[in-house]
């Protein structure tokens, strides 16, 4: 049944969507209480971001002149946020809209999803961290209308929000989850014979990041967020191409994401304020994207520019909305927190490509 069908059955299923007005609002008085200026930037763009995984939208901006060009729309708000702290705007936030394509439709996917993010100028992911348990337990408090709430049921279980997350480093959860040392995980040759050896498919085109992340997925998450929220940080440089690297130890870069319930909430860098070495991943990843068959276009010339003039010292995250509302409602899926989710707009049931309208 279509949610808003449901809704008009069951009124008692709006209770799910003022908690989701509450967790929105609550995030806006958090970070204006802070300082931060909100600021709203566009969904329609003619370069998005180059993440070799993710898959845009693509669309045709019709111009008057016939002189039609290919659009897209964003997979998150980022590089215009970037462009905006470059001019000297400050800390800044913002709560909208994103589209990623091609990612099925599941309990914690839709294709459109509401995004949060936030950048903290004169700041390092140290601090985000900190940004990121206040936050929850901004929330949690209003949600539950107590002062002193430090505790979320959500599906029968009971999560620690008190502040002081558990905090977890990449290498430290290959050694203690996986039984992978930090050497093996960096290098391709022993990653491949750990993944043969511990039963994964692997074929003579398999690379490190595949096995790598086959470990990380299996093995990893369902270790984070147990009992409360767990922020995993310092990634292999090569997984996060926006952060900067560690300057006392460069094969690893200063990003984190944090977990709680099984539900990876938010992705977060000291960001990369270097034009030239940003440059130089996007056009890699823009390579990469070529070669797993996804839209192409070219690297935002306007984000490097940005870059060039300067961005401040910022520390920046993006945490999915819908999911944060999942656990506040207590529910099991973000379809439950939409009033029109994807699959309630199109038919996945069957093949229409016969369908005569």
């Amino acid at each position: 049944m279509k949610q808003w069908l449901h809704l008009a059955k069951n009124p008692q299923k709006l209770a799910t969507y003022k908690i989701r007005e509450k967790v929105i609002d609550t995030i806006r008085s958090h970070f204006k209480s802070e300082g931060f200026l909100e600021v709203e930037t566009p969904l329609l763009c003619e370069n998005p971001g180059t993440e070799p995984y993710l898959e845009v939208f693509k669309t045709t901006l019709k111009a008057q002149n016939h002189q039609d060009r290919s659009g897209y729309l964003v997979t998150s708000p980022e590089l215009f946020m970037k462009k905006l702290l470059a001019a000297g705007v400050g800390s800044c936030f913002q709560i909208c809209k994103s589209f990623r394509n091609d990612e099925g439709v599941s309990s914690r996917h839709n294709h459109e999803f509401t995004i949060l993010e936030w950048y903290r100028v004169d700041a390092d992911y140290t601090k985000v961290m900190q940004d990121c348990e206040e936050l929850l337990l901004a929330i949690l408090r209003v949600v539950t209308g107590d002062e002193s709430a430090t505790v979320l049921e959500y599906q029968g279980k009971k999560y620690d929000l008190s502040l002081g997350w558990e905090r977890v480093t990449v290498a430290e959860a290959f050694e203690k989850y996986a039984g992978v040392t930090t050497e093996d995980m960096l290098s391709e040759d022993a990653l491949l014979r750990i993944g043969k050896e511990k039963g994964y498919s692997l074929s003579n085109v398999t690379d490190w990041e595949e096995v790598y992340n086959q470990i990380f997925l299996n093995e990893i998450e369902p270790h984070l967020g147990v009992s409360k929220p767990t922020i995993i940080y310092d990634y292999p440089a090569s997984q996060a191409a926006l952060s900067k690297r560690k300057k006392e130890d460069p094969r690893f870069a200063e990003r984190f994401e944090f977990y709680l319930a099984g539900l990876e909430l938010g992705n977060a860098f000291s960001e990369l304020t270097d034009h030239d070495e940003q440059r130089a991943r996007m056009i890699e990843d823009l390579e990469l994207r070529k070669q797993f068959g996804k839209y192409e276009y070219n690297v935002d010339e306007d984000f490097f520019a940005a870059l060039k003039m300067g961005l401040p010292r910022t520390g920046g995250i993006a945490v999915g909305v819908d999911r944060l509302v999942m656990l506040f409602a207590n529910v099991a899926s973000v379809r439950e927190t939409l009033f029109f989710p994807i699959n309630d707009i199109f038919d996945f049931s069957a093949d229409h490509s016969e369908k005569v309208e």
